[in-house]
């Protein structure tokens, strides 16, 4: 009997054990993760690695694509343009050995320019149906064996965007709504943007069951031509009680009511002279009472108080601004992990460890990069991982000091303008490159 009870109870420990693990593992639905700031809670990552150690797997991918894998248990989801054909792909991996579960050609042309492509933007996942938004106005969703649901092109609904690169802005899965933001020109550009009506700027939410349109609300801006593009995407936060999304563009931040879109407040601006090249690309992250809106080409990092109502724009509204040059962001969305506001600057590249209450800037790291770092910081396991232009992949210390811990080559020839962010989960890093997915880590 004593026997049988010790083995009962070693088999119990052992459930818990499993449990436990399996609850420590986290998914990375959307393309800054499950906390929608750059961070996982996910331990036992590697700080060395290169194409062959640490290697669970790696495939081949059909095409390039600025887009950032997105997971959820077993699969991993990507959007990805194929050279071969042409064609925008929204493809579904096994997440244990990377063999493609299933391929949906979605649309036939990938690109306008030679800037990028329309697979830029990431799916997002809730576990029961992924949703695929491309540059071309496409917005797919299948549940997560393949089948299609719903389709609907943007542009064909609600008019051409009027931007003069190609649109860029990822979808936003929450609380029972899919929204998106089209954040554009007033007027045309280069033969894009509607000729038959006003080319609005505006936030849409879905239903993520049908495609039926929720709510659709205007955002207007006082920004000139170029600055009032946006390429970033909306983004939850709760404070004090209230739940809102974030949204950065056009010249000013602002939060809106998630049941409805009405705008509830907005600060602006940190372009008073209405500088007319201006477009925004980093997405607001925010934590400990602030609210971070980047400011392009080389100016400084804005912390807006939480809480406000109405419109702003006067400094009393603001916690503190960035100071030191080094401290701005002109195209990767800033990290929030362990306390601490990230900030790659990628012309610059520097990465800095912020104080978010007081703006305090802890440390400067130079990357030594032979190239900018566009991708956004990822933080998991007390580690910071990020990727250039070229494939090279840094790893820092989160800690006290600037520590580079790890540097490695992962791209192949011709790999140029990768931007796609470095995805944490299940244990694994997923590393896209212009030509591979390389899933790294031990097996989970």
């Amino acid at each position: 009997m004593k026997r049988h009870r010790s083995k009962l109870l070693a088999t119990l420990a052992l459930v818990s054990l499993f449990s436990t693990a399996i609850a420590g593992a986290e998914n990375w639905p959307q393309w800054r993760g499950p906390h929608f700031n750059g961070s996982s809670t996910e331990t036992g990552l590697p700080a060395t690695f290169s194409k062959t150690d640490n290697v669970r797997w790696s495939v081949d991918l059909p095409g390039p694509a600025a887009s950032t894998p997105v997971i959820h248990g077993d699969r991993v989801f990507l959007s990805s343009t194929d050279l071969r054909t042409h064609k925008l792909l929204a493809l579904c991996l096994d997440r244990r050995d990377g063999k493609t579960l299933w391929s949906e050609e979605v649309a036939t042309g990938i690109e306008q320019d030679n800037r990028s492509n329309y697979a830029s933007p990431s799916p997002v996942t809730d576990g029961e149906r992924v949703f695929f938004f491309f540059g071309n106005g496409d917005l797919v969703a299948f549940n997560v064996d393949g089948t299609k649901l719903w389709e609907r092109n943007v542009q064909k609904d609600y008019g051409s965007f009027a931007f003069l690169w190609t649109f860029s802005t990822s979808p936003l899965l929450h609380d029972g709504r899919l929204v998106m933001q089209v954040l554009q020109r007033d007027v045309p550009v280069s033969g894009r943007g509607r000729s038959d009506g006003p080319n609005d700027s505006y936030l849409l939410a879905l239903d993520p069951k049908t495609g039926r349109e929720l709510w659709k609300q205007l955002r207007p801006s006082n920004a000139r031509a170029e600055s009032r593009e946006a390429f970033s995407t909306p983004v939850p936060h709760a404070h004090q009680g209230r739940s809102e999304l974030l949204v950065a563009g056009g010249d000013a931040i602002s939060g809106h009511d998630p049941a409805t879109g009405a705008e509830l407040w907005r600060w602006g601006t940190w372009n008073p002279n209405r500088i007319t090249h201006w477009r925004l690309v980093p997405s607001p992250v925010a934590a400990e009472g602030v609210i971070l809106a980047c400011a392009p080409k080389g100016d400084p990092i804005y912390a807006v108080k939480a809480g406000l109502k109405g419109p702003h724009d006067d400094e009393d509204a603001l916690a503190w601004v960035s100071d030191d040059r080094p401290i701005s962001s002109d195209v990767s969305t800033p990290l929030y992990y362990q306390g601490r506001f990230f900030i790659l600057n990628s012309d610059r590249k520097t990465i800095a460890r912020v104080e978010p209450k007081t703006g305090n800037v802890e440390w400067v790291g130079e990357l030594n990069s032979n190239s900018k770092l566009e991708s956004s910081p990822t933080g998991a396991d007390g580690k910071i991982y990020m990727m250039n232009h070229r494939g090279d992949v840094f790893v820092v210390s989160a800690g006290d000091k600037f520590e580079l811990l790890h540097q490695v080559s992962m791209g192949d020839s011709g790999d140029s303008d990768l931007r796609s962010t470095i995805a944490v989960s299940q244990g694994n890093l997923f590393i896209r490159t212009g030509k591979k997915l390389y899933c790294i880590g031990s097996e989970s």
